[in-house]
């Protein structure tokens, strides 16, 4: 199982945002993370795409190319770009250039996104989020399969015998869709032969079995094999050396994040007792000292019918550098360990 981290640069600059300055810290502060997460042995960093004041993602390829000079081995990956309000012609160009710069450790996992800032900011209307996406992932896809194509759709100008450069160093660039709880989009993924991305942040993650098999029933009936069918998992989590620290540390930033998000979009404010329900064994949340964290990825990947990645989103005002650093050594040097030998 490859295990890795998503963040989205989570600044908590969420009422004027940040100074230039401030800015070039949080950066840095990123790099620096993503080089140490290479260097303590995990596989995999993703970078989500918003266009909002209190996260830093907003152009994640010129990110991860930043960090691709500055690692050998991790997996470099979009988590999630935001096709439907995308070029997927600038897209595959973007990532084909990683891939390049990296020595071929570029990935994509594409979706519709749950924020809907880029739609206004592009020029695209909600009305058609699902029909831009269906659209632009079958683009996506024809670009990567094929150095030449001719295409026409609804929502781009067709393309007429159009050889689209560059071309990555993998054979073929890895495309995954990722998926929140719809279940058409489990089927798109499952119909399409496409690698899934489910991200959990909340409820109880054995709830989501019924969506993947219908992943995988899509995935059969269009003719796919099964061993091309994987599925990986994205929630919130954090490592500490005992559980209660991890929980004593995490909740603090993690109560302001989902507050102010949670303002937008109708939700109360999280209490503890919120937190532990979702820290519990059934719990969406991966947060604890390294044998239970292991143990709940474990427990996850049974209940989902298998996983072959899982990635935390460790994004916290709350939490210091120091912090992370020891939660990813936590994990490259004990939690990797224990389920490689599960």
């Amino acid at each position: 199982m490859e295990i890795g981290i998503d963040s989205f640069i989570a600044t908590g600059a969420y009422d004027d945002g940040l100074r230039p300055e401030e800015n070039m810290m949080a950066m840095e502060a990123l790099l620096s993370k993503i080089a140490f997460a290479d260097q303590a042995g995990l596989h995999v960093f993703g970078l989500g795409e918003h266009h909002r004041k209190e996260f830093l993602d907003e152009s994640p390829a010129v990110i991860l190319a930043a960090a691709a000079a500055r690692t050998q081995h991790i997996r470099l990956t979009s988590a999630v770009t935001v096709l439907s309000a995308a070029d997927p012609v600038r897209v595959f160009q973007e990532y084909a250039t990683l891939d390049i710069i990296s020595k071929g450790r570029a990935e994509i996992v594409a979706g519709r996104g749950s924020f809907i800032d880029s739609f206004p900011l592009f020029g695209f209307n909600t009305q058609d989020y699902d029909a831009l996406f269906e659209e632009k992932i079958k683009l996506l896809l024809e670009i990567r399969d094929h150095e030449t194509i001719t295409w026409k759709g609804k929502f781009r100008p067709e393309l007429k015998q159009q050889a689209i450069y560059p071309r990555p160093v993998q054979e073929q660039l890895p495309v995954w869709i990722g998926v929140g709880g719809t279940p058409q989009s489990f089927i798109r993924a499952g119909a399409l032969g496409l690698p899934l991305m489910v991200a959990v942040i909340g409820g109880e993650t054995h709830r989501f079995r019924p969506l993947i098999d219908l992943y995988y029933e899509a995935g059969e009936k269009a003719g796919h094999a099964r061993e091309k069918l994987k599925v990986g998992l994205h929630s919130l989590g954090f490592v500490a050396d005992t559980t209660m620290k991890a929980k004593n540390t995490y909740f603090p930033g993690y109560q302001e994040m989902m507050g102010k998000i949670g303002k937008e979009r109708g939700w109360s404010t999280p209490t503890r007792e919120m937190f532990e329900a979702q820290a519990d064994p059934t719990g969406a949340y991966v947060i604890g000292n390294p044998e239970e964290v292991a143990e709940k990825i474990l427990r996850h990947s049974e209940a989902l019918g298998g996983i072959s990645r899982f990635t935390f989103q460790m994004d916290n005002p709350g939490l210091s550098k120091e912090d992370i650093f020891k939660a990813i050594e936590l994990i490259g040097t004990k939690v990797i360990p224990m389920l490689n030998q599960s």
